[in-house]
């Protein structure tokens, strides 16, 4: 019998361990653990809100938003499909129900900024300069579907300049000084990567504001869509990212 094996660069787990083992990198990520009842009886009751993501997967694809009610109930979000629950047996067994048996991650829940009263979160995208040195080639972000959980762009999600959608938020020189944190947060985890994947020479970083504006590493992709950054007016950093992605493309 074949056994089936787990590409350590696609299995969201395998790579939040690795990004643990930084001291800087973990107080940016949230309580991340296996799917199973005990967890997310302890982490439902702990936070009110988790997301139930698989443990491989893309473009946002099988994540599920679940919330415990304040007075009592669970409910969950599937794309545009909220089911509620009276007791948490059934609320459980409905979520393992729709995991259908496949390896799947409990995320502490982020409660998003919101531009237009959708939510939104930011993508970093690192890339290895053709000099060989990690570099923040560009930030973006990313405004949700109003009638949706994520903000990818293939799930109706719009790529936005960062300045616009936090221009609410936060005043022009606290989002210089954001970005800069971020890119600065997006070269550590793709220097603490390498270690691990020798051969990457690209990272796109998610990362989620709450309403404190503390920021949250939502997930690491190891193929990050360099095409959304065509979507900013300033063509410069489009090209930059597609300039480095053609050096190691003709490598």
């Amino acid at each position: 019998m074949k056994v089936k094996t787990v590409n350590p660069v696609q299995s969201k787990w395998i790579k939040t361990k690795l990004l643990l083992r930084n001291s800087f990198i973990k107080r940016f990520i949230p309580d991340t653990r296996k799917f199973n009842r005990k967890n997310l009886e302890q982490m439902i009751y702990s936070y009110g809100m988790v997301f139930v993501k698989p443990e491989r997967g893309t473009y946002g694809n099988g994540v599920i938003r679940a919330e415990r009610g304040e007075r009592y109930g669970f409910t969950y979000q599937y794309e545009e499909t909220i089911r509620n629950f009276d007791t948490f047996d059934a609320f459980c067994k409905s979520l393992a129900k729709r995991t259908g048996g496949r390896s799947y991650l409990i995320q502490k829940g982020i409660h998003l900024l919101k531009h237009n009263n959708r939510r939104f979160d930011i993508r970093v995208m690192v890339q290895l300069s053709p000099k060989g040195n990690w570099e923040a080639t560009g930030i973006i972000g990313r405004l949700g579907h109003p009638r949706k959980i994520v903000t990818n762009y293939h799930s109706g999600g719009k790529p936005m300049a960062i300045e616009k959608l936090l221009s609410t938020h936060l005043s022009e020189r606290q989002i210089v000084l954001l970005t800069k944190e971020l890119n600065e947060l997006g070269v550590r985890m793709a220097v603490q990567l390498q270690r691990t994947y020798s051969r990457i020479n690209k990272i796109g970083v998610d990362v989620g504001l709450d309403r404190s504006l503390t920021p949250w590493i939502i997930e690491v992709n190891m193929n990050p869509d360099p095409y959304i950054f065509n979507q900013l007016k300033d063509k410069s950093v489009y090209k930059k990212v597609m300039r480095y992605r053609r050096f190691y493309l003709k490598k």
